[in-house]
This record gives structure tokens, sequence and C-alpha cells, in this order.
């Protein structure tokens, strides 16, 4: 094992991780709000915003009490020697229970899992026509020379996004919730999960189609199953050169969040191939199992490692599935994004991460 002393949040498992860790690791706190769970999925880091999107947890909504998801963008430190933060709510109710995300076009594509009278499915929101910021008590920043929790108030007028919904039934049926999404970038292929979790949580009606993983082809319009037999298909990613695509099991851990241990908290790895223009899924294998949660969001660098939030913070494996070690999370990590230069934000709920891992790290989506 490496002799590098590290801090209690990083945890080595195998000599190898020194050099995603590198020499001085460090765990910042960024924002933390405990009056609702704004911080849970999607991550979609706007290098030219120098801005991150979130999406919250389910939570009543203030006023009609019926479960309700925001999306926040957070306007991020201009530097590694700052850690203030802003955070700003969207107005966007074209997007029914956002979900995951990622960079897309100009702008970003949503996983909308919908509502209990509402489909969901894919929904693309350009940056140059941005949602209405609302007025928000409960929006944070945590300046960078205190530790305290204060608050601010965000109110800046812009227009009504132009939301576009790509996609809301496969063909006839509607979809469960999906949850997650890559784009293929050499096709331009959509690429989403869609278990049944709206139904469990108690947003959407009963699944009139099996959890799946469906690949959306937007120039011919096409939708195509390209992989089932998972039972809580969640997070999913691209290796570096999209040969494979990971994605994650986890029904580990059921809607209403009581689990089952002989259920999979596992990361698949399938092969991508071409035929007659389609891509598809083949060759699925067991990749790694998380032992702490389930592996949630997940991410590659660009040597190939594989990064999952999982319950007690992200672990890292190697291309091989070797855990390498493990960034420790009090409550563990939901879903995380690289930012720039061996910078990871961490979403945990009520509270937003940044780690600073090696100079050399670098997301393989954005290749920052």
């Amino acid at each position: 094992m490496s002799s590098i002393g590290y801090t209690y949040a990083f945890k080595p498992y195998h000599p190898s991780i020194a050099s995603i860790f590198g020499p001085t690791p460090k765990l910042e706190l960024l924002l933390e709000n405990t009056t609702y769970p704004f911080a849970h999925e999607a991550g979609v880091f706007i290098p030219c915003q120098n801005a991150l999107y979130i999406t919250s947890n389910q939570f009543p909504h203030p006023e009609t009490g019926e479960p309700h998801i925001t999306i926040s963008r957070l306007d991020l430190p201009p530097n590694l020697e700052s850690t203030k933060t802003t955070c700003t709510e969207l107005h966007a109710p074209d997007i029914p229970m956002a979900n995951g995300a990622v960079n897309y076009k100009n702008g970003i594509l949503f996983c909308a899992q919908g509502t209990l009278h509402r489909n969901g499915g894919l929904v693309y929101m350009p940056l140059d026509t941005p949602p209405t910021s609302i007025p928000h008590p409960q929006s944070c920043q945590l300046p960078s020379h205190t530790n305290t929790h204060t608050h601010t108030h965000t109110h800046t007028p812009q227009p009504q996004p132009l939301t576009q919904t790509l996609l809301t039934t496969y063909h006839t049926r509607p979809f469960n919730s999906p949850n997650d999404i890559v784009i293929h970038s050499s096709t331009g292929t959509i690429l989403f999960t869609d278990p049944p979790y709206g139904h469990a949580q108690r947003i959407r009606p009963p699944p009139l189609l099996p959890p799946q993983i469906y690949a959306f082809n937007p120039t011919n319009n096409s939708i195509r199953v390209v992989a089932d037999g998972l039972a809580r298909p969640n997070g999913l990613c691209f290796a570096p050169g999209e040969e494979t695509l990971y994605i994650t099991d986890t029904s580990f851990i059921h809607g209403d969040g009581s689990t089952d241990f002989s259920r999979p908290s596992t990361i698949y790895a399938y092969t991508v191939l071409h035929s007659h223009g389609e891509v598809f899924l083949s060759q699925k294998r067991v990749f790694a199992m998380a032992d702490v949660g389930v592996p949630d969001g997940i991410k590659c660098d660009g040597w190939g490692n594989v990064y999952a939030g999982c319950g007690d913070g992200v672990n890292v494996w190697s291309p091989g599935g070797v855990l390498l070690g493990k960034i420790l999370v009090e409550g563990g990590v939901a879903n995380f994004c690289f930012g720039r230069g061996g910078v990871l934000y961490c979403l945990n709920e009520t509270r937003v991460w940044r780690v600073r891992l090696g100079e050399g790290v670098k997301g393989a989506l954005l290749g920052l």
C-alpha cells in the first residue's frame, strides 16, 4: 500500500489510487441546506458558465404539499482558494419531476420522471433561454471565510425556457420514470434507464413497461429497447472511447427506502456494438458491486477508472473492476460531476462537496 498519509476522507485500497488522489487530496463543503434535499441528482457542469445544474430529491411543495422536485443552478467558486457558491432555484414546470441529466447541444437534456397525471420522458433545456429564477428563501451560500450556513435571496427575472420534449412514450406505452441518461457522441444516440421507482414512490401510475434501457435516435426519431433483465436500472456512463457502457442496478434499495441484502447493488458492463446505423449492447457482465448502499450516479475518468456515488461516498474502481479507493462522505453520495482539473462536485442531499484530486484526473465526458 502507498506510504502517502491521507486524511480520513480518502481511503486507499490499492497502491494505484495514489495517481488519482494525488499527494494532497481535499474534501471541502461548498453548500449546506438542511431544510430540504436540494442536492440529489443530475450534476451537469457547464464550463462556459462555471456553473453546476442539479436536481433535488422529492419533498413536499411548500404551497400544495404535493411531491415536488426542483432544478437549481450553482454558481461555483472562481478558484480553488474560495468556497463561495450561490444557489438559485429555477422554475421549469415543463420538466416534471426532473432527475438525471447530461450536457446536450447548447444546454442540458433531462430525464423527467413524470407525475400521476403527466408522462415522463426526455426534455431538452437550452441554456440560451434559461428558466426563470424565483425568490427562494432556502437558497444558500457558504462564504469562503466562514463555516456558518447563511441564506441568500436570488431573483433575476428571465424568460420562460423554450424547453423541448423529445420523447414521452415507447410507441404506445408511457415510460415508468426515466432516471439517468448519456449521449453516444459518435452517433448522437441517447441512452437512458427507466426503473419503476416512480410508482414505488407514489408519483407515477403502475408500470406499463418492464425496467429497461432504451436508445433514442434523434436523427430518425426511433426508440428501441437495448437492454433488460435489471431490476432497477439506474446510473449509466460510457468508458473512454465508448466501446463499453456501465449500468448500475440499485434494487438493493426499494422505492420506499427499505433494503434487501439479497438484491443487487451492482455495476454491469456492456460491450457497445454498431449495426445498421444503430447502437446495440451485448456481452453483459458483472463489473463491480458496492459494499455500502448502492452505486447510483456513475462516471469514468479519462484513464477509464470508474467512479460511483455509493452509501459511504464515492467509490473508485480500475477498468478491471478492482476497488482502488473511496472518498468517504458521511451520508453517502447520490450523484456527482467532474469539473476542471481534478475536481469532483459531490451531491449529498443537503450538502454539496468539492473534492480536489490529482492534477492529471479528468472526467471522460468533457475531458477537462
